[in-house]
């Protein structure tokens, strides 16, 4: 089930949006969004007798974590190989504001503290519910269902601050979208999704989900070993090789087999 946030114009509404995906990640023309009342994270899933052609609504960040994004760092090794870092013994976590949320047709903005403005393709958990210290084996309990991120990095202030906060948490440095597909567990992604970035319509990163150093399972069970987790709580689960520099005017363009394409233009802030 595709969860989307949208709106008409007016204020935002969740609904399950119908049809298929095309090769390339798109809906098909005939696409409905069928409204449901209330959030479903929360009320479950109600739907309403009022739909919409996907076509004729604004998609939104399919979630607005309550609390938190969690980034995770060098999860795959060539990304770590061509930044020049050794591989970590564990998950490397960071985390982003909730307000550097943005959604899909939002406009990434660079600030002028950086001229090294990268893109980095990932794929999202998004968490279902409160939750402390999940084993591996029960993360599938604890998961809403999975989305696009792009974990925008101003490079060169990550390389100069060491620590990661600035380099990532600047307003609109993390689009989601475009939905929550709610019906995939972890083997999904552990058995090989193609995750692929286009930059100006080129190919920039061409990865695969079996390439993740620390699984899903893990991820969330290292994760919420140290803090806890919240409905809505994102989990970047890190980016494969191929990073590399937006300039103001280029449209980003993250799509991961089975979830859909992901697309933001950079604008000068």
């Amino acid at each position: 089930m595709r969860i989307a946030r949208f709106t008409t114009g007016e204020d935002p509404l969740y609904g399950v949006v119908t049809g298929e995906l095309d090769d390339y990640g798109q809906p098909a023309d005939d696409s409905v969004v069928v409204t449901l009342a209330g959030d479903p994270m929360y009320v479950g899933v109600k739907a309403t007798q009022e739909e919409h052609k996907l076509s004729d609504v604004r998609l939104l960040a399919p979630v607005l974590p309550r609390s938190k994004v969690i980034g995770i760092g060098r999860n795959y090794a060539a990304h770590a190989a061509e930044l020049g870092h050794d591989l970590p013994e564990e998950p490397l976590m960071f985390l982003k504001p909730n307000t550097s949320v943005i959604g899909p047709g939002d406009t990434i903005a660079y600030p002028s503290q950086t001229q090294d403005l990268h893109f980095e393709g990932e794929l999202a958990v998004v968490i279902g519910r409160i939750c402390r210290d999940v084993p591996a084996a029960q993360a599938t309990d604890v998961i809403y269902g999975y989305t696009i991120g792009n974990d925008v990095t101003a490079r060169d202030l990550q390389r100069s601050d060491v620590q990661f906060t600035r380099a990532k948490g600047f307003d609109t440095f993390c689009p989601l979208g475009p939905w929550i597909e709610t019906d995939l567990d972890p083997q999904h992604f552990a058995d090989g999704v193609s995750i692929q970035t286009h930059l100006e319509g080129d190919l920039k990163q061409d990865g695969n989900t079996r390439d993740l150093i620390f699984d899903i399972p893990t991820l969330v069970a290292h994760v919420s070993s140290v803090m806890t987790l919240l409905p809505g709580d994102v989990i970047l689960t890190g980016t494969p090789e191929g990073v590399g520099p937006m300039e103001v005017g280029d449209e980003v363009e993250v799509s991961i087999a089975g979830l859909g394409t992901l697309t933001n233009k950079v604008a000068k802030r």
